[in-house]
């Protein structure tokens, strides 16, 4: 057998170190009487010098001492596993609450804006003998959700350009949303034909019922070229 190194090899019991060292000492001509004789430095031992008897509890030993490593290194990598993907797991968490919270805020914006429309209608403006574009657009400003005015204010101007007193020659429809007949409009006020803050009252009030949102109203314009 050739000599093999046994340096950190751990040795199980007092048994097994006295017995390296009697070995070497016999080796050596020491005449040292049983345990005075000082045992070499492991750096030195090999396995050859250990009686075979012992041989084995030493390779077990240093075989136990190897796997206790082992599973110590993997349990501390399961460990940082772990705690990795714990944090991940938090910052996910975290990221959805603050999302769901802003949805929360979005969607609470908008239903406030939505009855503080509702609550406005023709009596909420100064009565003109005439309105410009702007001034239309303006009150349609004040009544009309603001995430939903954008779509709105695309089927008016699709419909008349924001003529409150737009009359389709063929048809007969009239007004900003070119309601058939114009008299539909009347449901929210007797000045339909010359008050733009009543047909935009109507308007809105239609697209809500009848599609559910402006939104959903230029939606189905866009596929069908009418609401």
């Amino acid at each position: 057998m050739s000599p093999i190194s046994v340096r950190g090899f751990a040795v199980v019991s007092a048994t097994t170190v006295t017995a390296v060292g009697s070995v070497v000492g016999v080796a050596s001509g020491s005449t040292a009487q049983n345990n005075d004789a000082e045992a070499p430095a492991a750096d030195t031992t090999l396995l050859a010098d250990i009686p075979a008897g012992h041989q084995a509890q030493v390779q077990i030993a240093s075989l136990t001492r190897q796997a206790d490593t082992q599973a110590m290194q993997a349990d501390m990598s399961a460990r940082k596993d772990a705690e990795e993907a714990a944090r991940k797991a938090a910052a996910r968490t975290a990221i959805q609450k603050k999302e769901a919270a802003e949805k929360a805020e979005q969607e609470a914006k908008e239903r406030a804006e939505a009855k503080a429309a509702a609550s406005r209608d023709a009596s909420s403006f100064p009565v003109r003998s005439s309105y410009t574009v702007a001034q239309i657009q303006a009150m349609a400003a004040q009544m009309v959700p603001g995430a939903q005015f954008q779509c709105f204010s695309n089927i008016v101007d699709h419909e008349s350009s924001w003529n409150y007193l737009a009359v389709n020659a063929s048809s007969g429809a009239y007004g900003l949303f070119q309601a058939l007949p114009g008299s539909k409009m009347s449901s929210v006020g007797v000045d339909w034909r010359t008050n733009p803050a009543t047909q935009i009252k109507w308007g809105l009030n239609y697209m809500n019922s009848a599609y559910g949102s402006p939104c959903a109203a230029w939606t189905f314009w866009q596929a069908n070229h009418w609401y």
